[in-house]
């Protein structure tokens, strides 16, 4: 792995967004895929030790994914995905928001709209994430969270499982 791919996290306030940008050392289709089919989905997406599990996912306009972080003592935290736009190895957007196990919405947590665009620049790709929330407060309890530590983690997770998805 190239310790020269790019990682900027951003985050702009007066606007209820963070941006994200990161290169991963792959060509577009498999970075591609890794982002958008379950069985790849749940080897990175969550920051070690958590793990992801899909429950359903149906990658299209109009489709949604349903997944859950599973912690190392089994705790579950559900999320839900609903795609909205998706440009086959462009771009995709999505509207995404914590529920339970059946799906039900969790208003008091924070509700986020993702647009993940793809760029092919030979061996390495760039993924550049817009995420933007209705309000600062929202956006403000992402990142307490942890959303930036996570995220970078679970991007690493994706660094370590690409050269054993490469034909």
């Amino acid at each position: 792995m190239s310790t020269n791919l790019a990682f900027d996290f951003s985050v702009n306030k007066e606007n209820s967004t963070i941006e994200v940008k990161r290169e991963f050392a792959a060509e577009l289709p498999l970075v591609w895929d890794a982002y958008t089919k379950s069985e790849i989905l749940d080897q990175w997406w969550a920051p070690k030790p958590w793990k992801a599990r899909t429950k359903t996912m149906d990658f299209r306009e109009g489709g949604h994914w349903h997944y859950a972080m599973v912690g190392p003592e089994g705790e579950e935290h559900w999320a839900w995905v609903d795609y909205q736009r998706i440009q086959t190895q462009k771009k995709f957007t999505g509207l995404d928001a914590f529920v339970d196990a059946e799906g039900n919405l969790n208003k008091d947590l924070p509700r986020s709209t993702w647009e993940v665009t793809f760029s092919d620049k030979g061996p390495v790709t760039l993924v550049e994430l817009h995420i933007s929330y209705d309000d600062l407060a929202q956006l403000e309890a992402t990142l307490q969270m942890g959303f930036k530590e996570g995220l970078a983690m679970a991007m690493e997770g994706l660094d370590e499982l690409l050269p054993s998805l490469k034909k």
